[in-house]
């Protein structure tokens, strides 16, 4: 039987940095972005909101959003390490394109305030994370399983996003 072992890109341990740094700092930067841009309005605006019983408390989102933007940058940097391939390239566009969609629901939901087509953008996200896993799958299976607590919180925030918007 033969196995076809998949090729990383073999650097010294000081030139692996440079790529860590960046993979983590990506989504932490989309994320502090939107949230810098947000915040007065998650502190004035949301709470005047109805929601429904299973809203968590506030103080939840900041710790739980930057966990998953550290799996996040964890698992592209797993999938940049590896040789260059289309399918590499694939999964790099849709992380991508997510994150595209992860940023600009913050904006519309809080800046905004247009639930509804915050709802259309969090179903978009939610569908370009089942495909982005799909892809990274294909380049590093260990970087796909970190995408799933990400998909299962955006999963959560998309019926409290539904339901916020059915409540108002």
């Amino acid at each position: 039987m033969y196995f076809k072992r998949k090729q990383l890109i073999r650097t010294q341990p000081r030139e692996k940095w440079p790529l860590v740094l960046l993979s983590l700092a990506l989504p932490l930067v989309v994320g502090g972005v939107a949230g810098a841009v947000t915040a007065q309005n998650v502190r004035e605006w949301y709470p005047q909101l109805n929601k429904p019983f299973f809203t968590p408390p506030n103080a939840l989102f900041a710790p739980v959003w930057t966990a998953l933007y550290l799996l996040m940058g964890i698992s592209l940097y797993l999938v940049l390490r590896q040789a260059p391939t289309t399918a590499r390239k694939n999964a790099v566009i849709l992380f991508g394109v997510q994150l595209f969609f992860n940023f600009w629901w913050s904006i519309i939901f809080f800046q905004f305030h247009l639930i509804g087509l915050a709802l259309i953008d969090i179903v978009l996200l939610w569908s370009s994370i089942i495909w982005m896993i799909s892809l990274i799958y294909k380049v590093s299976r260990r970087a796909a399983n970190l995408q799933w607590p990400y998909l299962a919180w955006v999963s959560f925030a998309t019926a409290l996003n539904a339901s916020v918007w059915y409540l108002n």
